[in-house]
């Protein structure tokens, strides 16, 4: 019975570290398909209006996402559908891109916690 606790105490341990170590690591080419479609793919580049210290960019006219911190969720829903001044991506980014994108804002901004 001791060794059977102890099993799965550290079964316990082990999947808690594994579910940490995912929820912190994120796919590198996704990041770096996100950050280049943040810096120069997508039309207007996300780096034109948006300031983000990890792209180099310091646009103005859009909210500072080092401030802002936005979850996944919150950007996917603003490019799907726009917000202010800020257009829709739904004709020109397919969903791979978009999730890309919010990846790469969320690892570079610490978004969402």
């Amino acid at each position: 019975m001791k060794r059977f606790a102890l099993s799965a105490a550290a079964g316990l341990l082990w999947m808690g570290m594994a579910g940490a170590s995912w929820a912190e690591g994120a796919d590198p080419q996704q990041l770096e398909k996100g950050k280049a479609l943040f810096m120069t793919g997508a039309v207007p580049a996300c780096a034109v209006c948006h300031a983000l210290s990890d792209a180099g960019a310091s646009g103005a006219i859009g909210p500072d996402l080092d401030e802002l911190k936005p979850d996944a969720a919150r950007i996917k829903k603003v490019l799907q559908e726009g917000m202010g001044v800020m257009p829709s991506f739904a004709d020109t980014l397919d969903e791979a891109s978009m999730d890309a994108i919010a990846a790469y804002v969320v690892h570079a901004t610490g978004g969402g916690k």
